[in-house]
């Protein structure tokens, strides 16, 4: 089964706002060579989840995990994305399509926010 990735963030009109997540995406290729690790966007900014998915499949994943790079579960991972990926599996029957959580829910995130916070804040770390 060949598994591909996709880092899904919101979006932007500022294009250097994707810069933190371009950053991310080029640790995880770092991390995990020969596992297809894309970026799309929600809105504003391309590529679309409908059309990094669609290159992928046509590359050859069967299964697409697609990672949430938002701080919390909100209005757009509750309702959008659920039915996107409803989408994405009629058009790809035969491809499994994974949604992972909000990746700022995560505890390891959550931690090194705080650690970010503090560190940006002057105070030592506990």
């Amino acid at each position: 089964m060949a598994t591909a990735l996709i880092l899904f963030a919101h979006g932007a009109r500022d294009p250097e706002w994707a810069s933190p997540m371009r950053r991310v995406q080029a640790a995880v290729r770092q991390r995990v060579a020969g596992i297809p690790v894309e970026l799309a966007f929600l809105e504003f900014m391309a590529p679309t989840l409908p059309d990094c998915a669609a290159a992928l499949v046509a590359g050859g994943a069967d299964k697409v995990v697609v990672m949430p790079m938002f701080i919390a579960r909100g209005g757009h991972l509750k309702n959008e994305v659920p039915a996107m990926l409803a989408t994405l599996r009629l058009t790809y029957p035969a491809v499994e399509f994974v949604l992972g959580g909000a990746i700022g829910e995560n505890e390891i995130v959550v931690q090194a926010m705080a650690d970010a916070a503090l560190v940006s804040a002057g105070m030592e770390l506990a």
